[in-house]
């Protein structure tokens, strides 16, 4: 290469190497992205939880038969109250009758058959295994005396506590089987709830003796006092829906079936914070995404957070998030995790 081509490439790669700045003078930092953000308030408590139920009696006892037969009669009415021990139906009991009698002839039979091979046994004329089988016969047929007496007593329905009929279920003459209900009992002493269905995400807000006020229309306008006592563990598999118990006072008029209002007073803190509902992106079911903004770098990271009630301005987030924290609440589609960000009134560090 002649000396002029060398001079000439020379000066062509320092022009380059100094409008490159060299390879190792650092690029300039990404542009901050404009954004506004909020502050995760604790959320509301004013407005507590809100459901609707219905009026139950505490211990509801659905009685019925522990042998199959027909109904002889039915005693009792739905609504009608009833005394401890009062007869409410009854079977007829010829067929169980029958069997009682056959048993008691059988039971009878073995245990003479049983003192025949004793006496016996005793004199050596008969071998052990003769005897012990007289000893099973003997012993199955008591037993078997004892099941028909059962089904002779239980033939007769009686109620197990001073209450009110909620349903009579048959009607005599109706042929029914082991284990069919016959008369639904709602027991005085047990007193009444309000059961009400709640989703999931107000029931992570819900705990046992939290208070409640209960409206009952049929009641007149003015709402009594109630207590959280009882949560259920599991939901319901058609509804998604947890059932909540609330304990009412005693009131003259209450009665299954009636329909509540309740909002139950829950505690505002308890991890629930409020935010933006723009602050949250790629929602579903439960669960969304947020940006929190470190205050110390001004950048953002992307965190998920679990969401509870939402309308068209703020959303409860019920986990995932503190009292305090920043997030972005608009400018969320400019952003990815690590962005840096500014508002109007922040101050970016160098």
């Amino acid at each position: 290469m002649g000396i002029g081509r060398l001079v000439v490439a020379l000066g062509v790669s320092l022009l380059a190497s100094a409008c490159d700045g060299g390879a190792d003078t650092p690029r300039s930092p990404a542009r901050p992205i404009l954004v506004a953000v909020a502050t995760a308030q604790p959320a509301s408590a004013d407005g507590g939880v809100l459901a609707s139920g219905t009026v139950r009696a505490r211990r509801e006892t659905a009685l019925s038969f522990t042998t199959a037969g027909r109904i002889a009669e039915v005693l009792v009415e739905d609504g009608e109250r009833v005394a401890r021990g009062q007869l409410l139906a009854r079977l007829d009991t010829t067929a169980v009758g029958a069997g009682a009698a056959t048993a008691q002839a059988e039971a009878t039979r073995a245990e003479a058959e049983l003192r025949r091979m004793t006496a016996l046994a005793e004199k050596g004329w008969i071998t052990r295994s003769r005897l012990e089988a007289a000893e099973a016969a003997a012993a199955a047929a008591r037993a078997q005396l004892a099941s028909a007496g059962f089904n002779v007593r239980f033939a007769r329905i009686q109620a197990p506590a001073a209450g009110v009929v909620l349903r009579r279920h048959v009607e005599p003459n109706q042929i029914v089987t082991a284990g069919t209900p016959v008369v639904t009992i709602g027991e005085a002493s047990g007193g009444f709830v309000l059961r009400v269905p709640l989703p999931d995400a107000d029931l992570s807000r819900v705990r046992l003796g939290q208070g409640a006020t209960v409206s009952i229309a049929a009641l007149g306008p003015q709402p009594v006092a109630a207590t959280v006592t009882e949560v259920a563990a599991r939901g319901d598999e058609r509804t998604g829906t947890f059932e909540v118990e609330l304990t009412l006072p005693g009131l003259p008029g209450l009665r299954s079936g009636l329909i509540g209002q309740a909002r139950i007073r829950v505690d505002g803190s308890g991890g629930a914070v409020a935010i933006p509902a723009g602050a949250v992106w790629q929602a579903r079911a439960d669960e969304g995404f947020v940006y929190v903004v470190d205050p110390k770098t001004w950048t953002v990271k992307t965190r998920l957070v679990q969401l509870g009630p939402i309308d068209d301005r703020e959303v409860v987030v019920t986990g995932g998030l503190e009292p305090g924290e920043q997030v972005v609440r608009a400018g969320v589609e400019q952003l990815r995790d690590g962005s840096k960000v500014t508002t109007r009134a922040s101050r970016v560090p160098a």
